[in-house]
């Protein structure tokens, strides 16, 4: 039971651009921590136990035979009164994380403001581009629930997506990213070096680096190499830039630019390309424009990883396959199923990354063992909520001799 238990809200990293929570802010936070671990993992093993007794023996009675696929299980599911009330529970809780964050960061967002100004107006870690137009597939619906995405402003040179998206991180995830949400950025910093431990990168890119909190690690960890973190979203990018001066990192630069367009750059100009839970957001359009850019981008020799959830396949359950796509149905994801669906490393093999380049590997995230619960092993089966992922790599071909 101890280990099942996320740690209290207060284990939060105070760094200086974080917004600050007054007692019941912290409290609402600390419930909803708890709240989405026990919805993820106690009341969510119902759901096999309502889909095994119920669900496909009435479905089996209806057919005469099994679901084909996960969409089958999800029509059957969507009628069981069970499924449907963890559901509203899910969606509700992510709804009540971004009214608290929203509330905590507008009531205190002049000061949010004047201090991420004055943070980037010194750095020199941000760079804007008003010419740079959002993708209409994340206009279209507000990704993860958030009020207005993640390219929205309240005012003009505002940071509350941004500040909205770190202050209510840890309870989205029960604590499992550690006291910097980070815990998956240092994850990538200790795989690297455990698997390649003499290597330097001088030039890392991380395309879809939201408020850089994957990003700033990796720039932590090789402090001699310079980190390019891109996103479409000025807004975010605001917070992201002055998070990073405000942890004191200076070996990274937010610059607003579309993945799909790395013009800017040229041929061979980076030793590392990074996306960290990114390519689900991403139209069946826009994925592989920006896996042939980042290609072209990539020395050769160099590295391109992408963490994401595991891919569908023939070895995962159909019901596992289900239980995986709650979020493009529930939770703004719509192209959350369809990226799962397909054959990443065909699609990487088309973007010029070979079959024998690539490479798949678990990666789990790294946190402090004497305050977070380390994400479930073996058995514990959460469908996603974890924060262990699958990275799906490839070594790009040298050139030559």
């Amino acid at each position: 039971m101890k280990q099942d238990l996320p740690p209290p809200y207060t284990a939060l990293t105070r760094h200086p651009m974080m917004p600050r929570t007054s007692h019941d802010e912290a409290a609402r936070f600390n419930f909803l921590t708890h709240f989405n671990r026990y919805v993820s993992g106690t009341l969510g093993a119902g759901n096999k136990l309502a889909y095994e007794t119920r669900v496909l023996p009435a479905f089996r009675a209806e057919h005469g035979r099994d679901p084909e696929h996960r969409y089958e299980i999800r029509d059957a599911m969507n009628r069981d009164p069970f499924h449907r009330m963890w559901s509203a529970l899910k969606r509700n809780s992510m709804e009540m994380r971004h009214m608290n964050g929203r509330q905590t960061v507008l009531r205190q967002l002049d000061e949010l403001d004047a201090q991420a100004r004055q943070f980037n107006e010194h750095s020199g870690l941000l760079e804007l581009d008003a010419s740079i137009a959002q993708p209409v597939y994340q206009t279209c619906v507000d990704i993860h629930c958030q009020p207005g995405g993640y390219h929205t402003e309240e005012r003009p040179g505002d940071v509350t997506v941004g500040a909205n998206y770190d202050v209510g991180l840890f309870a989205t995830v029960g604590g499992a990213l550690g006291a910097l949400n980070d815990g998956g950025g240092q994850a990538l910093v200790a795989w690297a070096k455990a698997n390649k431990p003499d290597w330097q990168p001088e030039r890392i890119l991380d395309i879809g680096c939201t408020v850089g909190h994957n990003a700033v690690p990796i720039a932590q960890g090789f402090p001699d190499a310079e980190v390019i973190a891109i996103d479409t979203a000025g807004p975010t990018l605001r917070y992201a830039a002055a998070r990073a001066a405000g942890l004191g990192v200076k070996n990274i630069k937010f610059v607003q630019a579309n993945g799909e367009d790395l013009s800017r750059y040229p041929d061979n100009h980076f030793d590392w390309v990074q996306t960290t839970m990114f390519l689900h957001e991403l139209s069946a359009t826009a994925m592989p424009n920006i896996l042939r850019e980042a290609h072209r981008v990539l020395k050769p020799g160099g590295l391109i990883l992408h963490v994401e959830q595991p891919q569908y396949g023939p070895d995962m359950p159909l019901f596992e396959q289900f239980m995986r796509d709650w979020d493009a149905f529930n939770n703004n994801e719509p192209f959350w199923s369809a990226m799962h669906g397909v054959e990443l490393e065909d699609v990487m093999a088309d973007c010029g990354f070979s079959h024998a380049e690539q490479f798949v590997v678990g990666v789990r995230a790294v946190v402090d063992p004497t305050i977070f619960p380390p994400s479930p092993e073996g058995e514990a089966e959460d469908y996603g909520r974890a924060a262990v992922w699958n990275a799906y790599g490839a070594w790009k071909k040298e050139l030559a001799a």
